[in-house]
């Protein structure tokens, strides 16, 4: 007899084992057919195991099953109304809950601690505060839900009012409690407070607790104190593996990854939380190939990624535009269900986007069920780099609410297929639109306003950057010195580059360029020179470019050539079609015309349109004749489809007089059905840009401004 009971009590032991087990593990069909099995053995009526049940179905939301548990307690069991409060507290079932709580004849500190803890959860701040304040089980449980819930809603200052109230009533804090205390320090960002609460954590003898030190590591990391940080770990006797993470992550945070992967290293033991913050974190920094290294090594050794993982090592392919890595794990995310993820799917866009492939893209984005801004930014962002204005602006049209990015992807669009006054104005909409704009913003607004010269607009810009505080930023500073430069304002371009901190070689490139095409070349000389004596930047072919411009401008043809000579011995900087142009242009203009053809006709590459024009024009300044018609017969044999030589010929005929040979150019060109586009002009009135074509007609204004040329014509001839 005493053997059988034995027996049963082992049984019905490992049973409640097998349950809980069965429910931490989501595994309720087995529980199921365990349940069966008990109820075969008459013991399924045990209020452990009938419990142990309950709890399981719950989890699952199997609602037959959790009706039939409930009719087999007989009477009250406040163990089971416990439950019932918890599960409709965890699925956001709150008026549900509040009824089983007032429905109960009683009530112990975990069905109070329960019911304010589901209320914080949800935000109803009021309706917790109220069952708190009747609370008859003052225990630190209670308080420390309550203290905890304030600081989960942001409400830190009454929570630190209330770990007074709780001290003053002779309750001692627990290390959850503590834990509330240093996250509340954290939101307030108050140092000084949270090193008060460290001294009532020694003295209760807290400072050896894993939680609380791992809250204290957290803490001294976010608000900067380092040092502090790395004492309270290495004091750690114990440490588990948050401990480790917490430390990584903080380390990462910082920007010191080198520390960061010291400690990954150490660690005794890893989770995908540890490999997912190295991957994240490297992402993040720009060291995208470290993140693909480490997403390589943890998927080797058998740990599975999670949302966050998968959604950095995809972040990093797209950096890397590794279309074929991006699909590789494309597959296996539609493999295992995580395809429809917001961020797994928002990166996905954002790697079909950046590789060119925005159809695969917008697979993506049709089939998410649920879009957030990223998605919607990614795809308009996708359109706009391959150049389909169209499908970004219906795209964006379509949002159901928009950013800085929204705009900036637009805008940045119509910079990069030089539509630069649609994109203007669009910064206009922008800014009416009441959207505060970004350093990125700037940068692309200037550009547009450099390539149109439009300085006005362009001041404008200036002083919206000025008052936002971006001018000190590197890439605006940039912009704005390349747009006064290309405006014709060389003075506010150096004044601008002068205040800069920290110049990078696409400034000096800016100013460099900017004082050559302005006629400053001298000056532009001596601004590389003094660039190459303080700075360790090495020179470019665009820096290269500018100063055989500069040296072609000034007359100085032996240094230009001893430049272009250093190009790829000194400075290993390949030449150009852009570079050989310059130097024909450099000899054809001092009159070293004999020594610009010779130097065309060795030239392994074919020579530019632009190096044929600068030989051409250099001929007929310095009366070459003979040379100018050897030069035009090539130009027009070597024309073929491109109508720029051409009217090249045509012209240099025409102002010679031979108007007999300008036709014959032009006949020509007719002959092999041959066109040049019109030449463009435009003008800034009243904050609006005017674009001109020759003989256009199609400006809404056009009668009266064709009126007043004829009478500006009239004037002219008359005087």
């Amino acid at each position: 007899m005493v053997s059988s009971v034995r027996s049963t009590k082992t049984f019905i032991s490992k049973s409640i084992t097998l349950l809980q087990n069965y429910a931490d593990n989501r595994l309720t069909n087995h529980g199921a057919a365990l349940h069966c099995h008990l109820i075969k053995m008459g013991v399924s009526s045990n209020k452990y195991i009938a419990v142990k049940l309950l709890i399981m179905y719950l989890d699952s939301r199997r609602s037959w099953e959790i009706d039939r548990m409930l009719k087999e307690f007989h009477g009250f069991n406040v163990v089971v109304h416990n439950c019932l409060i918890n599960s409709h507290c965890r699925w956001g079932n709150l008026t549900d809950a509040c009824r089983v709580f007032d429905e109960m004849p009683e009530r112990n500190e975990v069905s109070w601690t329960a019911l304010i803890s589901g209320l914080f959860k949800y935000g109803h701040v009021d309706k917790a505060m109220f069952y708190f304040q009747r609370n008859p089980f003052m225990d630190v449980f209670s308080w420390t839900a309550t203290i905890g819930g304030l600081v989960q809603n942001d409400l830190s200052f009454p929570a630190m009012k209330l770990f007074k109230k709780m001290i003053a009533s002779g309750i001692l804090p627990n290390d959850i409690t503590f834990t509330s205390l240093i996250a509340a320090c954290i939101q307030l960002g108050d140092l000084g407070l949270g090193r008060s609460v460290l001294s009532l954590i020694v003295k209760l003898g807290f400072d050896q607790n894993v939680s609380v030190s791992n809250s204290l590591v957290k803490f001294f990391m976010e608000l900067g104190d380092a040092d502090s940080a790395r004492i309270t770990f290495d004091r750690m006797s114990a440490r588990d593996i948050f401990s480790w993470t917490t430390m990584l992550v903080m380390c990462a945070k910082t920007g010191d990854l080198g520390e960061a992967h010291r400690i990954f290293e150490q660690m005794p033991e890893r989770n995908e939380v540890t490999w997912s913050a190295m991957i994240s974190k490297f992402n993040q920094s720009g060291k995208t190939e470290e993140a693909v290294s480490f997403f390589k090594e943890m998927v080797r050794r058998g740990f599975k990624p999670n949302v966050s993982c998968y959604s950095s090592i995809i972040s990093a392919l797209a950096s890397l535009e590794a279309m074929p890595a991006g699909r590789n794990v494309h597959a296996h995310v539609l493999k295992i269900g995580m395809d429809r993820n917001v961020f797994v799917g928002s990166s996905l866009i954002d790697l079909y986007s950046k590789c060119g492939n925005v159809i695969d893209g917008r697979v993506v984005f049709d089939n998410l069920l649920n879009k957030n801004l990223v998605c919607w930014n990614s795809m308009v962002a996708g359109y706009s780099l391959i150049g389909d204005l169209a499908e970004a602006a219906e795209l964006f049209s379509r949002m159901p609410q928009r950013n800085c990015v929204s705009w900036n992807s637009l805008i940045a669009g119509h910079v990069g297929i030089e539509n630069y006054v649609e994109a203007l104005e669009l910064f206009v909409k922008m800014i009416l639109s009441g959207e505060e704009p970004n350093k990125s913003t700037f940068s692309s607004v200037l550009s547009a306003c450099a390539h149109l010269a439009m300085f006005e607009k362009g001041k404008y810009a200036h002083a919206k950057a000025l008052k936002l505080g971006f001018e000190s930023d590197e890439f605006v500073g940039t912009a704005l010195v390349d747009m006064y430069a290309k405006s014709g304002s060389i003075e506010c371009s150096r004044k601008i580059f002068d205040r800069m901190r920290t110049k990078n070689e696409v400034v000096w490139t800016a100013l460099i360029q900017g004082l050559a095409e302005n006629g400053y070349a001298e000056e532009s000389l001596r601004l590389f020179e003094e660039m190459e004596e303080t700075t360790r930047i090495a020179p470019n072919e665009l820096i290269l470019l500018f100063v055989l411009f500069a040296c072609s401008h000034c007359g100085l043809v032996d240094k230009g050539l001893r430049y272009f000579d250093a190009m790829e011995k000194r400075y290993g900087v390949k030449r150009n079609g852009r570079h050989y142009t310059c130097v024909i242009d450099m000899l054809a203009r001092s009159g070293r015309v004999d020594e610009a053809e010779k130097f065309i006709d060795s030239m392994a590459r074919e020579p530019e349109a632009n190096a044929w024009a600068a030989l051409l024009n250099g001929c007929r300044v310095h009366g070459e004749g003979a040379a100018a018609e050897r030069v035009a017969g090539k130009i027009l044999e070597g024309s073929g489809r491109k109508g720029g030589g051409y009217v090249m010929v045509s012209n240099m005929y025409s102002l010679e007089g031979r108007w007999s040979e300008a036709v014959m150019a032009r006949d020509l060109m007719k002959e092999k059905g041959v066109r040049k586009n019109g030449g463009c002009s435009w003008v800034e009135v009243r904050g609006g840009v005017h674009v001109f074509y020759s003989q256009d007609k199609t400006h809404v204004d056009a009668q009266s401004i064709y009126w007043v040329v004829e009478i500006i014509n009239s004037e002219m001839k008359s005087n």
